[in-house]
């Protein structure tokens, strides 16, 4: 598996490197992409990678990225903490987002 270093540099190889240039946020019941104005269900993305970063020296600055790609084609990453279930969203995305 490719080392991705710290947080910001997985962030930055991610953008740069592969493509994944749209910044999606968790609402709800699905995944938005601010900038275009759009939305989508779980059943329109699918989760490519899925990296985890924990905080060198506070133990809650835990958090994950995930590398997405949406039914139209459209790559981006979404960051949250440990476990999306610190997330308002419906199960459906919680489901989806589960590390497998």
């Amino acid at each position: 598996m490719k080392d991705y270093g710290t947080l910001s540099q997985a962030i930055n190889k991610l953008k740069l490197e592969e493509g994944y240039t749209i910044d999606f946020n968790l609402v709800d019941e699905h995944l938005e992409n601010r900038k275009d104005k759009e939305k989508y269900t779980a059943k329109e993305f699918e989760v490519d990678k899925v990296l985890r970063f924990e905080g060198m020296s506070n133990p809650g600055d835990n958090s994950i990225l995930y590398a997405i790609t949406t039914s139209n084609n459209k790559k981006g990453l979404l960051t949250d903490v440990y476990g999306a279930e610190a997330s308002q969203v419906s199960k459906e995305i919680l489901d989806k987002l589960k590390i497998k």
